[in-house]
């Protein structure tokens, strides 16, 4: 699939170097040969290119992280970064991170209705897929947009937006009508659809609608919300299970996100594929993504240094470091808690990886290595970290090494400890996390390791080179649907089965079924519901997995998560226009309502 998908994907752009096709939007667009694109896409050829293009569409709308991370209660911009519009709730219409998921969710859409329009029955399963996909995503960021299940090929711009109802619905459809398509495989590891991702991606369309269409919101900055019934619910419920049906949680959270594990995974239902060996072009500077660079404080230039390259747009937040209790493996699963120092020699970087941060994975005796930063838990006390120092104080000496070491005690206030020449420790510096990390302070959080891609090259402002496959349905996202799902159903016994599936895989706590046992230890100021459970075990399970603001937005927690643990929001009106609209979608891009003569200025969300 890699392979194809890399060759037919830059073929079919080759070819539309010679159609004019202009996103396979414009059908009648000839080359100097006379080819249009009706004739090459209605070749065997053609349209099987065109397949993996389509796959290959999808990277389009899969790593802005502004958009699907930033304005919740996870995470916090450092090192002086200015905070995007997203996180102060600032977007206006015009944002290219809006336009650009919104105009790749309807190439996407288009992609799928061209394959049927030029493939018949033969391709309609996958199309179906991609187009209920791409409005998924729309009605999540959006809300009530224009549909079409035909190939836009002409110059029509009337497109009025449709009822959030018909959207839903219609997209629910299309997955009932492709569950039973013999062309899909139960299962797949090489990233095209199958059944398990099907039933997924139903799950999460009917736990959306049911949240959209059969609650109604009382109260925005309490979170509160009126239930109006359980259809939606409950089919959520249902093709969660079979989703979910013989796919145990018996793999560690450490295994499931090992690169060495990525193409033989049973919990990865759909993923987006790269891969190093088989890209074209030049692998060291392009062709991968920069997920790997998103979650973590600036550790220095990568070259130099030997270690990751990091954006500082995304660290943990307050709320971050005290999410994970003592015990639970996703803490070190999710954090690169400690890194291993650099060398300086690039020449051994680039054989076998045994020096600086990848050495964590290439080198088998990594945990001898010097150490350039390590961080632990809030739940470590100052004198077991203090032990742990002195115990392996050699390893904490700068010697010949590159980085200075440092070692963070990672509570509020972190306690920042400094090394003398023969790694003993020096009495630590006490500091507030948010102004440390609002400050010019580097190297100051632990960075997310999720995409790490131990195959990175030694490369200058190499900030965009992993080639780690993007999970977009896995099992453990899908056993939380379930549990929200059978939670909002009025269902508590079947969502603690699904909640303790994925807590006790993680080795957290045992809550015995009861939520009083349910004590986390990051400042709160609410009682805590079950559902607040559940967005914490999506906060834990999928960190970094560009689904935060959709879980926010989806529950009605959105502004009361903000308030409370959003150090960049103060109060509802933060997050609302001056007329005191809540800005619970994004803006319709400004260029949409300037082309589309279907929808008015007037037409735009409320708050923009």
């Amino acid at each position: 699939m890699k392979k194809k998908l890399y060759i037919s994907a830059f073929a079919l752009m080759a070819a539309c170097a010679f159609t004019g096709c202009d996103d396979f939007l414009e059908a009648d667009n000839k080359s100097a040969g006379g080819i249009t694109a009706d004739e090459y896409f209605s070749t065997e050829a053609g349209l099987e290119s065109f397949r993996y293009y389509a796959y290959y569409s999808l990277r389009n709308m899969s790593t802005w992280t502004d958009i699907y991370e930033d304005g919740t209660d996870l995470y916090v911009p450092s090192r002086g970064k200015t905070p995007t519009q997203f996180q102060q709730y600032t977007t206006t219409p015009e944002n290219s991170s809006v336009k650009n998921l919104y105009v790749a969710c309807y190439q996407l859409i288009n992609n799928g209705n061209a394959l049927i329009h030029y493939g018949g029955e033969k391709y309609a399963a996958e199309a179906k897929f991609f187009r209920a996909y791409g409005y998924y995503m729309l009605t999540q960021h959006f809300g009530s947009v224009p549909y079409s299940d035909n190939y836009i090929n002409d110059a029509n711009r009337a497109y009025p937006r449709a009822e959030l109802k018909t959207v839903y619905d219609n997209a629910i459809n299309d997955l009932l009508s492709i569950i039973n398509d013999a062309s899909l495989p139960a299962t797949s590891n090489d990233g095209t659809i199958n059944k398990k991702a099907v039933y997924a991606l139903l799950a999460k369309l009917y736990l959306a609608a049911g949240w959209d269409l059969e609650t109604t919101l009382t109260d925005a900055a309490k979170g509160t919300y009126e239930k109006k019934g359980n259809i939606y619910f409950t089919e959520a419920a249902k093709w969660a299970e079979e989703a979910i049906k013989d796919v145990p949680l018996t793999q560690s959270f450490d295994t499931k996100w090992s690169a060495a594990n990525e193409n033989n995974n049973p919990e990865t239902f759909f993923t987006i594929q790269f891969d190093r060996a088989t890209y074209p072009g030049d692998a060291n500077t392009e062709g991968g993504h920069g997920l790997q660079n998103d979650f973590g404080s600036y550790y220095g230039a990568q070259d130099a240094n030997g270690c990751k390259v990091s954006s500082s747009v995304k660290v943990p937040s307050v709320k971050s470091l005290f999410l994970w209790g003592e015990g639970d493996e996703r803490y070190q699963g999710t954090f690169m808690t400690t890194m291993v120092n650099y060398d300086g020699d690039a020449t051994k970087w680039g054989t076998d990886k045994s020096t600086g941060y990848y050495a964590y994975y290439n080198n088998v005796a990594w945990q001898s290595l010097p150490v350039a930063y390590y961080y632990a838990p809030y739940y470590t006390s100052k004198a077991d970290f203090e032990a742990y120092l002195t115990a392996n104080k050699e390893r904490f000496a700068m010697g010949s090494y590159v980085n200075t070491p440092h070692a963070y005690l990672m509570t509020n206030p972190v306690l920042k400890y400094s090394f003398n020449a023969d790694g003993s420790f020096k009495s630590p510096e006490s500091k507030n996390y948010n102004d440390a990390t609002l400050a010019a302070e580097l190297n100051f959080t632990p960075s997310v390791r999720k995409y790490d891609d131990p195959t990175t090259p030694l490369v200058a402002g190499n900030s965009s080179n992993g080639f780690r496959d993007i999970v977009l349905l896995h099992a453990s996202d899908i056993y939380l649907v379930a549990a929200e799902a059978y939670y909002m159903a009025g269902e508590e016994t079947e969502a603690w089965v699904k909640i303790n599936a994925v807590r006790n895989r993680a080795k957290a706590a045992d809550l015995r079924n009861n939520l009083n046992n349910y004590l986390p230890e990051y400042p709160q100021k609410d009682d805590l519901t079950m559902l607040d459970l559940i967005l914490d075990e999506r906060a834990r399970e999928l960190y970094a997995e560009n689904q935060r603001w959709m879980d926010l937005r989806r529950t009605r927690q959105l502004v009361r998560y903000n308030v409370q643990f959003n150090s960049l929001i103060g109060s509802i009106d933060d997050m609302s226009n001056a007329l005191g609209e809540v800005k619970w979608y994004r803006p319709i891009p400004a260029e949409e309502l300037g082309s589309n003569t279907a929808i008015s200025p007037e037409e735009q969300n409320p708050g923009y």
